[in-house]
Protein backbone atom coordinates (compact mmCIF):
# COMPACT_ATOMS: atom_id res chain seq x y z
CA UNK A 1 0.00 0.00 0.00
CA UNK A 2 1.43 3.37 -1.02
CA UNK A 3 1.64 6.45 1.17
CA UNK A 4 -1.36 8.12 -0.47
CA UNK A 5 -3.47 4.99 -0.03
CA UNK A 6 -2.49 4.86 3.65
CA UNK A 7 -3.31 8.56 4.03
CA UNK A 8 -6.80 8.14 2.55
CA UNK A 9 -7.32 5.00 4.63
CA UNK A 10 -6.57 6.95 7.82
CA UNK A 11 -8.67 9.96 6.82
CA UNK A 12 -11.80 7.93 6.07
CA UNK A 13 -11.54 6.30 9.51
CA UNK A 14 -12.23 9.66 11.18
CA UNK A 15 -15.82 9.83 12.49
CA UNK A 16 -16.55 13.19 10.81
CA UNK A 17 -15.00 15.80 8.63
CA UNK A 18 -12.82 18.17 10.62
CA UNK A 19 -11.88 21.85 10.21
CA UNK A 20 -8.80 20.57 8.33
CA UNK A 21 -10.49 17.82 6.27
CA UNK A 22 -13.19 17.97 3.57
CA UNK A 23 -14.56 15.05 1.57
CA UNK A 24 -16.03 15.69 -1.87
CA UNK A 25 -17.59 13.38 -4.39
CA UNK A 26 -17.67 15.30 -7.67
CA UNK A 27 -17.86 19.00 -6.70
CA UNK A 28 -15.09 20.74 -8.64
CA UNK A 29 -16.24 24.37 -8.49
CA UNK A 30 -12.99 26.38 -8.78
CA UNK A 31 -14.23 29.27 -6.61
CA UNK A 32 -15.24 26.84 -3.85
CA UNK A 33 -11.87 25.10 -4.05
CA UNK A 34 -10.05 28.43 -3.76
CA UNK A 35 -12.06 29.48 -0.70
CA UNK A 36 -11.63 26.08 0.91
CA UNK A 37 -7.86 26.04 0.38
CA UNK A 38 -7.50 29.26 2.37
CA UNK A 39 -9.84 28.10 5.12
CA UNK A 40 -8.24 24.66 5.38
CA UNK A 41 -4.70 26.09 5.44
CA UNK A 42 -5.68 28.35 8.35
CA UNK A 43 -7.51 25.50 10.13
CA UNK A 44 -4.45 23.25 9.84
CA UNK A 45 -2.36 25.92 11.57
CA UNK A 46 -4.96 26.55 14.28
CA UNK A 47 -5.27 22.80 14.95
CA UNK A 48 -1.48 22.30 14.90
CA UNK A 49 -1.57 20.07 11.79
CA UNK A 50 1.12 20.18 9.12
CA UNK A 51 -1.46 19.66 6.38
CA UNK A 52 -5.14 19.93 5.58
CA UNK A 53 -6.91 17.86 2.94
CA UNK A 54 -9.70 17.93 0.41
CA UNK A 55 -10.39 14.41 -0.84
CA UNK A 56 -12.52 13.69 -3.91
CA UNK A 57 -14.09 10.30 -4.44
CA UNK A 58 -15.20 9.79 -0.83
CA UNK A 59 -18.87 9.93 0.17
CA UNK A 60 -19.30 12.82 2.62
CA UNK A 61 -21.71 11.12 5.04
CA UNK A 62 -20.41 7.53 5.07
CA UNK A 63 -16.73 8.07 4.16
CA UNK A 64 -17.09 5.24 1.64
CA UNK A 65 -14.57 5.37 -1.19
CA UNK A 66 -16.75 5.74 -4.29
CA UNK A 67 -14.25 7.21 -6.72
CA UNK A 68 -14.50 10.36 -8.79
CA UNK A 69 -14.76 10.85 -12.51
CA UNK A 70 -12.32 13.76 -12.82
CA UNK A 71 -8.59 14.21 -12.50
CA UNK A 72 -7.65 17.37 -10.60
CA UNK A 73 -4.73 18.05 -12.95
CA UNK A 74 -7.06 18.20 -15.98
CA UNK A 75 -9.61 20.70 -14.65
CA UNK A 76 -9.59 24.18 -16.18
CA UNK A 77 -10.94 27.57 -15.14
CA UNK A 78 -11.56 29.28 -18.44
CA UNK A 79 -8.53 28.43 -20.58
CA UNK A 80 -6.19 28.11 -17.60
CA UNK A 81 -5.34 24.96 -15.68
CA UNK A 82 -7.04 24.99 -12.28
CA UNK A 83 -3.76 24.68 -10.38
CA UNK A 84 -2.24 27.71 -12.13
CA UNK A 85 -5.45 29.72 -11.70
CA UNK A 86 -5.51 28.93 -7.97
CA UNK A 87 -1.83 29.82 -7.51
CA UNK A 88 -2.44 33.24 -9.11
CA UNK A 89 -5.53 33.78 -6.96
CA UNK A 90 -4.13 32.71 -3.58
CA UNK A 91 -1.32 34.16 -1.50
CA UNK A 92 1.91 32.30 -0.85
CA UNK A 93 0.46 31.55 2.58
CA UNK A 94 -1.78 28.86 1.07
CA UNK A 95 0.50 26.34 -0.66
CA UNK A 96 -0.93 23.09 -1.98
CA UNK A 97 -0.43 20.14 -4.30
CA UNK A 98 -2.76 17.90 -6.29
CA UNK A 99 -2.36 14.12 -6.11
CA UNK A 100 -4.34 11.17 -7.48
CA UNK A 101 -4.36 7.60 -6.26
CA UNK A 102 -6.17 4.48 -7.38
CA UNK A 103 -7.86 2.72 -4.44
CA UNK A 104 -9.89 -0.44 -5.05
CA UNK A 105 -9.92 0.43 -8.79
CA UNK A 106 -11.46 3.82 -7.99
CA UNK A 107 -9.88 7.20 -8.71
CA UNK A 108 -9.39 9.34 -5.60
CA UNK A 109 -8.18 12.93 -5.91
CA UNK A 110 -6.32 14.49 -3.00
CA UNK A 111 -5.60 18.17 -2.52
CA UNK A 112 -2.85 18.40 0.08
CA UNK A 113 -2.80 21.86 1.62
CA UNK A 114 0.15 23.02 3.67
CA UNK A 115 -0.61 24.75 6.95
CA UNK A 116 -0.65 28.53 6.79
CA UNK A 117 2.54 30.19 7.95
CA UNK A 118 0.55 33.03 9.50
CA UNK A 119 -3.16 33.19 10.22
Amino acid sequence: MGNLEMLVSELVKLPDETPWLEFKHNNYDPDMIGRDISALANAATLHEKSYAYMVWGVQDETHEIVGTDRNLQNIKKGNQELENWLRCLLSDNADFEFQNVDIENKNVGILIIYCAVYV
